[in-house]
């Protein structure tokens, strides 16, 4: 008899972290019901089957705290490992055990094979769960858990092998007759080797590391020139990532999509496909927005592509969770990119749509059960959206990570349909030393435009703040990488999100270039959409000069300013100043702008992070990101905004404000972002033209090559190889 997965309760209190007595078990479900997890409606099981005690969760962030929720569902305890950075860390204390394996470093702590297996030896774990990234898809360590009798919940060391090396699993696909692109069948060498190799294959081509993954150690070529820089980067960026920089060259598909298809196998050679997703936004080969299903594919197409990657499955005998990924041209050919042996980042976008829990399937799968699905078992069930949340700047190359602490941080987990996957909590810092993601916000209708709609709503209630993120002097409705610095990119998810061609769902892996050619500047907002962001940014002022004004006699009794009163203000519009008045009367304010009235509620606090508020009778959400004398910032549509809110009599004053000075930065290389010097290719003395590479600058995992401004003689490099340098800090001064 199967079961379907739903969810127990655990108490977190005072730091203890130890499950409750687990609810008495029903005759189909053996778990207590919780109605966050009704999201698991398809996930079967058997409920007389037996299961682990104890798993230690080999990863970090989100992906820890993942897979810690589905093990705590099961009731079985888990056991964390950290560096000494995420001692304090979401995924730590939400564990039954954690121990520390050693320092921020990724190779000295989360890709330390040795000090993980000492912790399994001290906790009696019996299977590890690797969730992505670091040792996930590493044959050695599953060996070596084999070794010690420890179960590696994930595909046997022979299927890593085979899918994990590109270069062999082309071989093995094409043995699987799955569709190929065309390439270079080897490891290249060296830069001269790759050039002669991309010249006979034809530019545009793909250089990526053999062993590689999450767009690390991938770079695309047009020409001879960004061959030999591309291999020579991306070869440094795998060894450094994954500790393999073997490198090979694939023709590239121009302007194709991105879709991949979820598989899921056990033991006994049962295998189902679990449908596709479709990842085309992307930046740097990394995926920005996925949702499940794709609007391109039809059902021939889907079942075309499925039964190809059940094909490579079998052909490696392929258990567990695993994502056949292809790349997919305008007339609907596709062909195979490569197979990812681990759980997927973007997994939860198809447990909306087919009620499975991947991770407790894993799990199940790894202790040898059998899976309880056939093909038809499998449905299309509504339609996903998944945001991945960055802690990075969307204005300068569509995201350069930044670092720091999260002062205020809330998720939209209130608004229906929404699902936050994180590893952060208010208070979090975000580290130079791992990726960049802050959360997997999740989105989930009956059908695409509500998905839409609530991914929308989501990301315009989305609180974070870092105190330090916002720079001065910017005007209503210009956006600039030099006068607004962000710290995340919602404005650039929101924009996506609402943009015509997305959400017709005319998309490829070219669309941010497409869409952005000049880079992302900022949400554009309509006339009407400026008008309620004044009136909102007047009103602001208005109910802040009503709380000001609010005061106690000496016998405690409350003396109200008169609310009822006008407002004559001016505020800087679109960089021209406008005369606005503001009445209040009732519960309701009156702004008039340009001869326009527009009514807004008296429903909020200024305290409140989140302002959701009727706007002329519509519903309008914002965000009051700061406020100061004569100043108003507001995040709108995604977007911060600044709006000059001024009494007339201080207004006139403005005119004898002198202009900022504008600074010249051609003459020095300025860090855009927190990262370690990986190499210095330039001297005092040296004469240098513009965009010759001075440095390479490696942060969270990417490496970066640091262009000069312009030709000239280098005067002063004030870094070496290996410092840590900050944001804006000066690389290398030019005469």
């Amino acid at each position: 008899m199967s079961g379907i997965l739903k969810g127990s309760f655990f108490l977190l209190k005072s730091g203890l972290r130890r499950p409750v007595q687990k609810v008495q078990w029903s005759v189909m479900c053996r778990f207590a019901s919780s109605k966050s997890e009704d999201r698991y409606w398809n996930d079967k099981y058997n409920p007389s089957e037996s299961q682990y005690d104890k798993i230690l969760v080999a990863n970090r962030g989100e992906i820890a705290c993942r897979v810690m929720q589905t093990c705590r569902r099961m009731g079985i305890k888990t056991v964390a490992v950290h560096s000494e950075v995420d001692s304090s860390a979401k995924f730590v204390r939400m564990a039954d055990e954690a121990h520390c394996i050693g320092p921020a470093p990724s190779n000295q702590s989360y890709l330390n094979m040795d000090a993980i297996l000492d912790v399994i030896k001290k906790t009696g774990a019996q299977a590890v769960h690797p969730g992505y990234g670091f040792l996930s898809e590493n044959m050695e360590f599953a060996h070596r858990l084999a070794d010690v009798g420890v179960m590696f919940i994930g595909p046997s060391s022979d299927s890593i092998k085979s899918m994990g090396d590109k270069i062999e699993s082309k071989r093995i696909a094409a043995a699987a007759k799955v569709n190929l692109i065309p390439g270079f069948d080897g490891e290249v060498e060296n830069e001269d080797d790759a050039v002669k190799i991309a010249n006979q294959i034809g530019y545009p081509v793909m250089i990526k590391a053999s062993a590689g993954g999450g767009g690390k150690g991938m770079r695309i070529a047009w020409n001879d020139e960004e061959a030999r820089n591309g291999f020579r980067l991306s070869k440094n960026e795998a060894k450094s990532s994954f500790g393999d920089d073997r490198m090979l060259i694939e023709k590239y598909i121009d302007d194709p999509r991105h879709i991949e298809m979820q598989v899921l196998c056990d033991q006994h050679g049962n295998a189902v496909y679990l449908n596709e997703r479709e990842c085309s936004i992307q930046r740097r080969n990394q995926k920005v927005i996925e949702e499940a299903p794709s609007t391109f594919l039809d059902k021939d197409t889907r079942r075309a592509m499925g039964e190809q990657a059940v094909q490579l499955a079998k052909a490696v005998q392929y258990s567990s969770a695993g994502t056949v990924e292809f790349l997919v041209d305008s007339k609907k050919n596709f062909y195979f990119l490569e197979m990812n042996t681990r759980l997927q980042v973007e997994h939860p976008i198809t447990e909306c749509i087919t009620g499975i829990d991947i991770v407790h399937q894993m799990i199940r799968v790894a202790k040898g059960h059998k899976l309880l699905y056939k093909q038809e078992d499998i449905p299309i069930k509504g339609w996903a959206l998944e945001c991945r949340v960055y802690a990075e700047d969307p204005y300068r190359s569509f995201g350069l990570p930044s670092v720091g602490r999260l002062f205020k941080y809330k998720e939209p987990n209130h608004l229906p349909g929404v699902r936050c996957d994180s590893g952060i909590t208010e208070g979090s810092e975000i580290s130079i030393y791992y990726d960049a993601l802050i959360c997997k916000l999740v989105t989930y209708g009956t059908d695409r435009q509500q998905s839409l709609d609530r991914m929308a709503k989501a990301l315009d209630s989305y609180v974070i703040k870092v105190p330090t993120a916002l720079h001065e002097g910017m005007h209503l409705c210009k956006h600039s990488s030099g006068k607004l610095r962000v710290t995340h990119n919602i404005p650039m998810l929101r924009d996506i999100v609402v943009e015509d061609k997305f959400v017709k769902g005319d998309i490829s892996t070219k669309y941010l270039p497409q869409v952005y050619p000049d880079g992302f500047k900022g949400t554009t907002l309509t006339e009407e959409e400026e008008y309620y962001l004044v009136a909102m940014a007047a009103v602001i002022h208005a109910k802040e000069d009503i709380r000001n004004h609010l005061f106690y006699t000496k016998d405690m009794h409350l003396v109200e300013f008169d609310k009822c009163r006008v407002w004559d203000v001016e505020a800087i519009f679109k960089s021209e100043p406008v005369d606005i008045t503001v009445k209040r009367e009732g519960e309701k304010y009156t702004v008039s702008i340009h001869g326009r009235e527009i009514t807004v509620d008296d429903n909020f606090s200024l305290s409140t992070p989140v302002i959701s508020t009727q706007v002329d009778d519509k519903e309008q959400i914002f965000q009051l990101f700061d406020r100061k004398l004569g100043v108003v910032k507001l995040q709108y549509k995604g977007t911060v905004f600044e709006v000059k809110v001024l009494e007339k009599r201080l207004a006139d004053y403005l005119k004898y404000m002198p202009p900022k000075k504008v600074v010249d930065l051609s003459s020095v290389v300025i860090a855009p972002m927190p990262g370690v010097v990986k190499s210095v290719a330039v001297k005092p003395g040296q004469p240098i033209v513009q965009g010759q590479e001075v440095c390479v600058l490696e942060a969270m995992k990417m490496q970066n090559s640091m262009g000069a401004g312009k030709s000239g003689i280098v005067k002063k490099v004030n870094v070496k190889t290996g410092d840590t340098v900050n944001e804006d800090d000066v690389l290398v001064e030019m005469e």
